[in-house]
């Protein structure tokens, strides 16, 4: 948090996608993300808590805004992404066992120097989806 000009946390992150059915069936259905908003062909995005994660198809979102639609400007990334969600500790074996339940392989599952622990995935888009305790950002130790 930077309080010298206001800024509070994350609003919301985006990941670049190829399919939005499949990245609908990821963020919403293995993760149960609520889906906001779904324009096809552009974006959906998915309320995390307090913010939201954006899914984009990168060649929708490098288009100009068109006429009378709200003026955000153009953006876009190739390759995969990354995203990471806090989890409370507990919860961590309950994430393992869904992603697993659901065909999706664990590519990494350790503890940092800290003691927190991580989980890496891939999206369908192959973007890295982490799920970490939010002790990995205990700054004291990685410093």
């Amino acid at each position: 948090m930077n309080p010298a000009i206001g800024i509070t946390g994350v609003l919301e992150s985006s990941v670049y996608v190829d399919d939005l059915d499949a990245a609908e069936g990821f963020y919403g259905g293995v993760l149960g993300l609520e889906r906001r908003v779904r324009v096809d062909g552009r974006h959906a995005f998915f309320r995390c808590g307090r913010g939201m994660v954006l899914t984009f198809i990168p060649e929708a979102s490098r288009l100009p805004a068109r006429a009378g639609s709200l003026p955000v400007p153009i953006h876009g990334a190739t390759g995969p992404g990354h995203i990471c969600f806090a989890m409370r500790k507990e919860a961590m074996p309950r994430l393992r066992a869904r992603l697993s339940g659901a065909g999706v392989a664990i590519e990494a599952d350790f503890r940092w120097p800290n003691g927190a622990r991580s989980i890496y995935v891939r999206d369908p888009a192959g973007n890295s989806v982490e799920f970490a305790e939010p002790g990995i950002w205990d700054l004291e130790q990685i410093e």
